[in-house]
């Protein structure tokens, strides 16, 4: 959604992604990848590993400036869907710099190029991909927004 008001200055550009995302020290992690592929599960593995919830299963992103803010949309703001248990009320934080880009796959690289990038509204941001059900899912994405993830 684009929108321009010349009224009230610049144009403001959002997009809302089919992904869950999670914060680290001021730091989004965008979780990508299709229904039923573990986004809810890895983004719950993550919040047990420090993480914060961003949002669940859809996600806001807006542009500012040189940089994606991370939002829930409305309906779903503090809601965290778990399979088996249902949808739980979670302790969320909002308008997050998005620093990395987690596309879940079974396809799984040995050694991926270090520098794949995906562009979301004009911004490239760093790219990794990973098998959400193994164990070290959790530990590979705070290793890659650590090394690899944009810094603000």
């Amino acid at each position: 959604m684009n929108q321009m008001n010349p009224e009230r200055g610049p144009r403001i550009s959002a997009e809302t992604l089919h992904a869950s995302s999670v914060a680290l020290d001021g730091r989004a992690v965008l979780i990508s990848g299709p229904s039923g592929s573990g986004k809810s599960d890895l983004a719950l593995r993550l919040l047990d590993r420090g993480f914060t919830l961003v949002s669940d299963d859809q996600t806001i992103v807006k542009k500012d400036g040189a940089r994606l803010l991370a939002s829930a949309p409305p309906t779903i703001a503090g809601k965290l869907e778990i399979r088996g248990i249902g949808i739980i009320e979670m302790e969320r934080i909002d308008n997050v710099p998005v620093g990395l880009i987690v596309e879940l796959t079974s396809d799984i690289q040995r050694l991926p190029d270090d520098s794949r990038e995906r562009p979301i509204l004009g911004v490239r941001l760093p790219l990794i991909s990973i098998d959400a059900m193994t164990a070290s899912a959790p530990s590979k994405v705070a290793l890659a927004l650590d090394r690899m993830g944009l810094k603000f």
